[in-house]
């Protein structure tokens, strides 16, 4: 497909931004994402990870604290309560492992499919689907490739018409070249 051999072309290293360490840090860092830039993340995490370097001290964590430590990244409420209930689950639920199945994952308060592919792709190397952001979706729109507006409909559109070999890294070149213009489609 010539979209995908142009994006191969000028984004060839293209990869996740989020900085993290472990899968949980992982999970966090999307989940923190969304509506946030991934440079801002970055900042929240930087000082997050070093105040909560386990899973149990996500479990054990006052979430007004937490709402605080997290607050800059927008939505802070939301996601606090998402990630300190995902640590509980994961903790009770999956006994302290971060689950390796789409279908147990989209069990997890504020993970949908689009943070369970980043999650599947980049900590486990599995592959079921492509992560479709703000980014994805317009370019995905623009290049004729959807014409949905629903992430579900643009990741099936995407899925049934691009190799399952590029869905992993379809959506960091996708992400790049959003970040890269705009304007300018190739």
């Amino acid at each position: 497909m010539k979209i995908i051999r142009r994006l191969k072309k000028s984004y060839p290293h293209s990869k996740i931004a989020l900085r993290y360490s472990n899968n949980w840090e992982l999970l966090v860092a999307v989940i923190l994402s969304a509506q946030c830039t991934d440079k801002k993340v970055n900042e929240v995490t930087a000082l997050l990870f070093k105040k909560y370097l386990t899973l149990d001290d996500y479990v054990s964590a006052d979430s007004r604290e937490f709402e605080q430590d997290i607050r800059s990244a927008g939505f802070y409420r939301a996601k606090a309560k998402n990630i300190l209930e995902s640590a509980r689950i994961i903790k009770e639920k999956f006994s302290g492992k971060l689950p390796r199945i789409m279908e147990e994952l989209l069990t997890l308060k504020g993970v949908a499919r689009k943070t369970a592919n980043v999650v599947l792709g980049n900590a486990y190397g599995v592959v079921e689907g492509i992560a479709v952001d703000t980014h994805v979706r317009r370019l995905s729109q623009r290049l004729g490739l959807s014409k949905h507006n629903d992430p579900v409909k643009i990741e099936q559109d995407l899925m049934a018409q691009i190799p399952k070999k590029e869905w992993f890294t379809l959506t960091y070149r996708l992400i790049d070249h959003g970040r890269a213009t705009s304007l300018r489609i190739f």
